[in-house]
């Protein structure tokens, strides 16, 4: 059943509202594609929340999902293939995250994990090292840990992690998480770590790392080479939340068994 079928169809059940919104969209058809919901609300004079509405009611998931279906129905217009193009960007999107998630777990090692595992149940303290965007991953990590009665400490300033780092004392484990593991604050408390003989953990998707270099244990996430932010060191920090989560879920079921 095409859009102007359902049109027909579902006409009489809908508000005054919703059949203005259809006759204006019937009426610029061809201009779908390009325009948001935002601004058809603008055009149409009627809120998003009626888009919505009348779009469900039309047995769509949403004003998306209707241009999706109305490039199928127009498959030669050629205004309906910028639906297709952004179509396949975002499915593009969906891709690059599943790949990461999916090649950073089958990239750990199990026997790594435990060794983890085990340095993590036996310390006395925990330090979490991190900067940039990998400190909302060692927040979370750190709360997590002190939710379960884990001692755990986070750090981010600069200053602060090379003054700590070289005052932890040995039954202390050290965990940094880098994405490119080359922080120089964070490369030189591993160095300061590994002077004093302090066990050190390190998140990263960087194997030839110097962070990978001076710890001792590793897990190494999948990073995408695709970056939807080009101008800026903002890639995505999904390897280094798969590997927290995985290390944060298996403590809580190995101190609970």
């Amino acid at each position: 059943m095409n859009f102007f079928e359902r049109v027909n169809k579902y006409f009489d059940l809908l508000s005054d509202s919703e059949k203005f919104l259809l006759r204006y969209i019937q009426e610029h058809i061809n201009e779908m594609p390009q325009i948001s919901i935002v601004r058809l609300s603008e055009k149409a004079n009627v809120s998003t929340a009626t888009i919505v509405r009348t779009m469900k009611k039309l047995g769509y998931d949403g004003f998306t999902s209707f241009k999706i279906r109305l490039k199928d129905e127009h498959r030669r217009t050629p205004e309906f293939s910028v639906v297709e193009k952004v179509d396949n960007k975002i499915k593009e999107a969906i891709l690059k995250n599943e790949r990461e998630v999916t090649k950073t777990i089958q990239m750990l090692d199990r026997g790594t994990i435990e060794d983890v595992l085990q340095k993590i149940i036996y310390a006395r303290k925990i330090f979490l090292f991190a900067r940039g965007f990998s400190e909302l991953i060692a927040k979370e990590m750190c709360i997590k840990f002190q939710l379960v009665n884990k001692y755990c400490e986070m750090h981010d300033d600069p200053n602060i992690i090379r003054t700590i780092s070289s005052r932890i004392e040995k039954q202390d484990l050290v965990i940094f998480i880098s994405l490119n593991g080359s922080t120089a604050e964070l490369v030189e408390a591993a160095k300061n770590c590994k002077a004093n003989g302090i066990s050190t953990v390190t998140l990263t998707a960087n194997r030839d790392s110097p962070l990978y270099a001076l710890s001792e244990l590793a897990l190494v996430g999948y990073k995408s080479k695709e970056s939807y932010f080009p101008d800026y060191e903002v890639r995505s920090r999904l390897p280094l939340q798969i590997m927290g989560r995985i290390i944060l879920d298996a403590y809580a079921i190995r101190t609970r068994a």
